[in-house]
């Protein structure tokens, strides 16, 4: 064993005996303060105690050499203190911990289907409809580490943006890349919400959960939303609907000027809530109206709390009594101060 390797093991054994947390009566260690106790009285005893002889004259003493054993004469004290500190630790039991733990997760699956019409584009959010939805819902996305998410984006029509996935970076950049204008204007709400359920159909998670946000009315597509909804509660899926939009009016883009920049107006704002309620009602989940950026926030923090799963963890632990070496080396040294003190140590009278 190299010096090095010597000294490693030496220091990580100091550090670990010092370690509280591995012993399982670390309350013996009072037992220590009778250490000093102990040596007090050794010497207490040889000055007070011990038998002594008178001479008129200790000169024809002074030219005997003395014994190295006079200066090794407090070896028996050191052994026998040593002796009683192992003996505290190994009273205060020292153990090695082997832990380990099972963890069984079943999460939830979850698809955002996403309304990208250019109605999704009017400024009663910050900076509009779109962008907020996309930033709130990246926040969701990342409070959710142990479940799969999906996105899926429509307006006339509808394509899955990202599958579900882990990867939660990955979704949060393809998040990015969505703007309006990727799909034809309208707002077909059923393919939206048929879109995501195609996506979850074959999901064996504990949960299936769809949250569907748009800002209109369903004016396009080939599926009706209440077919679409009840497809979804054939396969156990859960729909979270969001109306967003601010009542009354807001500022719309209504077309293009000649230098093709989008132009903006006051125009009210339609929101069939009543499709979206009903959507939320044939699959067991819940309506929500969006007015602004913070509702929004509370919306999917309401969906967050809505939709938790215990993790069922059990850790289990094996521990190994190690007192055997600190009795053993304490009652050896013990032993042997013993028969030291007699021998070699022996004083007259």
């Amino acid at each position: 064993m190299s010096y090095d390797s010597t000294y490693r093991f030496f220091r990580d054994t100091f550090e670990k005996m010092f370690d509280w947390e591995i012993y399982a009566e670390p309350r013996a260690f009072w037992l220590l303060l009778l250490v000093p106790i102990l040596i007090l009285w050794q010497f207490v005893k040889h000055k007070y105690f011990q038998p002594t002889l008178r001479y008129s004259s200790l000169a024809p003493f002074s030219k005997i050499p003395i014994s190295p054993l006079t200066y090794l004469r407090h070896i028996p004290l050191a052994l026998q203190s040593l002796a009683l500190i192992l003996m505290v630790f190994a009273l205060a039991r020292p153990q090695a911990s082997l832990s380990w733990e099972e963890e069984k997760t079943e999460g939830i699956d979850i698809v955002i289907s996403l309304d990208i019409s250019t109605s999704m584009l009017a400024r009663d959010f910050k900076p509009d409809r779109l962008e907020a939805s996309k930033q709130i819902a990246k926040i969701f996305v990342n409070d959710r580490k142990n479940d799969r998410l999906g996105l899926v984006i429509y307006g006339s029509e509808s394509f899955t943006q990202c599958p579900l996935t882990i990867d939660h970076t990955r979704l949060n950049q393809l998040f990015d890349d969505i703007h309006s204008g990727m799909v034809d204007g309208g707002t077909a709400i059923g393919m939206g919400l048929a879109t995501a359920v195609s996506r979850l159909k074959e999901s064996t998670a504990v949960s299936k959960v769809i949250i569907l946000l748009t800002d209109g009315e369903n004016n396009a597509g080939e599926i009706d939303p209440k077919t679409a909804a009840e497809l979804a509660h054939t396969y156990g899926i859960k729909v979270y609907t969001i109306g967003v939009g601010s009542k009354g009016t807001a500022l719309s883009p209504i077309g293009q000027d000649m230098l093709g920049n989008l132009v903006y107006r006051e125009v009210p704002v339609n929101i069939d809530e009543e499709t979206l309620k009903n959507i939320a009602k044939i699959t067991g989940g819940k309506y929500f109206r969006a007015t602004g950026n913070q509702k929004l926030k509370e919306i999917y923090a309401e969906i967050d709390r809505l939709e938790k799963i215990e993790i069922a963890a059990q850790k289990y632990y094996k521990k190994n009594e190690l007192f055997m070496p600190f009795a053993a080396c304490g009652l050896i040294l013990l032993l042997l101060s013993t028969p030291i003190n007699w021998f070699f140590f022996r004083k007259l009278p």
